[in-house]
């Protein structure tokens, strides 16, 4: 996955030590032909895995306009967020080259409003809509985070 020029910068000031970084996860949902629900989601390229769209929330940037963004970038499809579903911490990571992050994401329920899904700008492999009977394996955070999106409305969860 690329790395965002302002992530380059500041690991150019700090190095390897644990960065804290807003994140945000993009649970677009459209009507299905079959009347149910269907959501978009992207396969990783670094990975392989099966994931709603997920990035980094650019400085200065409002997170839902960067879950938009990210839709678009990833997955060619525009889709407008509807409702934060999900406010949560993870834990700590470290990558392969020693630097390490911490990230709070931000889960949105996003609207379809056109495009097909396509892989979009070479982070995933394929993206498609799922029926949400019909999901691939994903992790349990992927699938809390979609499952987030797809309760029906009602207070954003988050710890307290």
């Amino acid at each position: 996955m690329p790395t965002p020029d302002f992530v380059l910068d500041l690991r150019a000031r700090i190095g390897h030590d644990l960065l804290w970084l807003p994140g945000v996860s993009a649970v677009v949902v459209r009507p299905g032909a079959d009347g149910g629900d269907e959501v978009l989601l992207v396969r990783r390229a670094d990975n392989g895995a099966w994931t709603p769209v997920t990035g980094i929330i650019d400085p200065g940037e409002e997170p839902a306009v960067a879950g938009a963004r990210e839709v678009l970038e990833e997955a060619e499809v525009v889709a407008v967020a509807e409702r934060l579903t999900w406010v949560h911490t993870l834990p700590p990571m470290e990558y392969a080259n020693g630097d390490r992050s911490q990230y709070l994401d931000l889960t949105f329920r996003f609207r379809w409003v056109s495009g097909e899904p396509g892989p979009g700008d070479g982070e995933n492999t394929d993206a498609r809509w799922f029926g949400v009977d019909a999901l691939p394996p994903m992790s349990d955070e992927m699938v809390a985070r979609v499952a987030s999106a797809l309760e029906p409305e009602g207070p954003t969860r988050f710890v307290a």
